[in-house]
């Protein structure tokens, strides 16, 4: 199953996708989240052949759901209504710092590093629900 993934932000959002077989995740892009972000999600979901989409939820670190995390479900049911679509939910506490520290061990530099974290930070949002989705999916050992 192909799954985009999607940190939403309040300024840019960051999508990355994995292949068919969920083993590898790229980060794909950066949009401006002012611009009819459910079109161009809708677009990119066409292009790329995407069966379901995968969206950081923001918790807090305490577990709780703030402002920002309720936003998020908000842009969750304003893409389902437009898209029809399947969509979870997966915990992104951290994952930007994750990225971060993905990006350091490279030689770029630090404005292309910026430019790309939010589109890294979706890769490992993915990454961390294709190994949760992969655990609860595996057969138990007898």
């Amino acid at each position: 199953m192909k799954y985009l993934a999607i940190d939403y932000g309040d300024k840019r959002t960051g999508l990355a996708t994995c292949d068919p077989n969920e083993t590898i995740t790229s980060p794909l892009t950066i949009l401006s989240t002012r611009e009819e972000l459910p079109n161009k999600i809708a677009e990119i979901i066409e292009t790329e052949n995407v069966d379901a989409v995968v969206i950081g939820l923001p918790f807090n670190m305490d577990g709780s759901e703030g402002f920002q995390a309720k936003r998020v479900r908000q842009f969750a049911e304003q893409l389902q209504k437009q898209l029809n679509i399947t969509i979870h939910f997966q915990d992104e506490r951290l994952s930007t710092f994750e990225a971060q520290g993905k990006l350091e061990q490279t030689d770029l530099s630090k404005k292309t590093k910026s430019q790309r974290l939010d589109a890294v930070a979706a890769a490992q949002i993915l990454q961390d629900f294709l190994e949760t989705k992969n655990k609860t999916d595996a057969p138990a050992d007898d």
